[in-house]
């Protein structure tokens, strides 16, 4: 397997790939009695496993990092009332159209399922530098210091202190 800093382009392209494959499988099962997000991210997981995307362990990494984004996302428009602009802290018309879209469905389904998924919703509150985040922006747990995302990319370390762990900033 290779190491983690080079893999930066394939597992963004990778994200975004599991993201779409989620929303396609979302749209299919509209009368599954598991929930329909869940399976969605763990077939989406398979798919990229299976036809050499990557790595199995890389693809578990990779939803694990798209189940973060989702819950946070959808937690924030669920709890505040707020519309997902708030939540990605930027324009959407920074965002390419075919991406804002996909992530809207996909945040919109979560909130649906949100009661099935909060048991996890703890273990995702910490974001990593080196780690894939979707869109949005982080804020440094170190300084406070704002990282925007307009797409899909890994996460640097802070450009003020150089710290590495991050989280969703909520209201202000």
């Amino acid at each position: 397997m290779a190491k983690e800093n080079g893999n930066g382009e394939r597992w963004t392209d990778a994200y975004n790939r599991m993201l779409e494959r989620i929303r396609h499988r979302i749209e299919e099962l509209e009368h599954d009695t598991k929930p329909r997000l869940e399976h969605a991210v763990e077939k989406a997981q398979e798919t990229a496993s299976e036809l050499g995307e990557l790595t199995r362990e890389e693809a578990e990494k990779i939803s694990l990092y798209l189940r973060r984004d989702l819950q946070d996302a959808a937690e924030f428009v669920a709890d505040s009332g707020r519309e997902l602009s708030d939540w990605l802290r930027f324009d959407w018309q920074l965002v390419e159209q075919g991406m804002a879209d996909l992530f809207t469905r996909v945040v919109d389904q979560t909130r649906v399922e949100l009661g099935q998924l909060q048991q996890r919703a703890e273990a995702f509150g910490e974001w990593h530098t080196g780690e894939v985040a979707g869109i949005g922006t982080l804020e440094c747990k170190s300084c406070g210091e704002h990282v925007t995302f307009t797409r899909t990319g890994r996460i640097p370390p802070c450009p003020r202190c150089h710290g590495t762990t991050f989280r969703r900033p909520r209201g202000e």
